[in-house]
């Protein structure tokens, strides 16, 4: 997710750093469902509503201490919700067990194309969650979300080189996890 794929994200963060709320809303509604992904795929369905709500919360509590110029905006956002989702399992055991009741938002699809999109989602569900915490990161911010690797870099605190190595080893470990051989994503 580049920055120049949301327009006037600089203009409306500019804004809000003002206090323009209305601003703020527009980068809610850009960011809140890359967001909510990021966050669904590490955590319990339930939990990720809140972990999200809980991130655009901070995001407006701590607007004005972002500063333009040093990484893009929405690795800073992603930044935050990976602090949140570490903090929730510092206070939470890990729950080894995944819900396969999780409702589909593709309902409206038809059936047998919405069964297998939810099937494929729970498989890569519980595969991610047998990878380890930083190689589910990487995964979810490059394939998930979208964020290019220095973006990814700049959100996990890591080098680009570390990403791409990451990148590289998590791939090969989720395909033997899910038992399939050579295959591009």
């Amino acid at each position: 997710m580049a920055e120049n794929a949301i327009p006037n994200l600089d203009v409306w963060v500019q804004k809000s750093q003002k206090g323009d709320t209305e601003a703020f809303g527009h980068i809610y509604d850009a960011l809140v469902k890359p967001i909510y992904r990021y966050i669904y795929y590490r955590v319990d369905p339930e939990i990720a509503e809140d972990l999200t709500e809980e991130t655009f919360l901070k995001i407006w509590q701590n607007l004005k201490k972002y500063k333009k110029g040093s990484h893009p905006f929405s690795s800073w956002v992603f930044r935050i919700a990976h602090n949140l989702v570490c903090d929730y399992y510092r206070k939470h055991q890990p729950i080894d067990e995944m819900n396969e009741n999780t409702p589909d938002p593709h309902d409206h699809l038809n059936p047998v194309k919405s069964m297998s999109v939810k099937l494929d989602g729970i498989r890569l569900r519980k595969a991610l969650k047998k990878l380890p915490e930083n190689y589910q990161q990487v995964i979810i911010l490059k394939y998930i979300n979208g964020l290019e690797n220095p973006e990814i870099a700049t959100a996990v605190g890591k080098s680009e080189g570390a990403i791409r190595t990451l990148q590289f080893r998590a791939l090969a470990q989720l395909r033997v996890i899910l038992g399939e051989k050579r295959k591009d994503f």
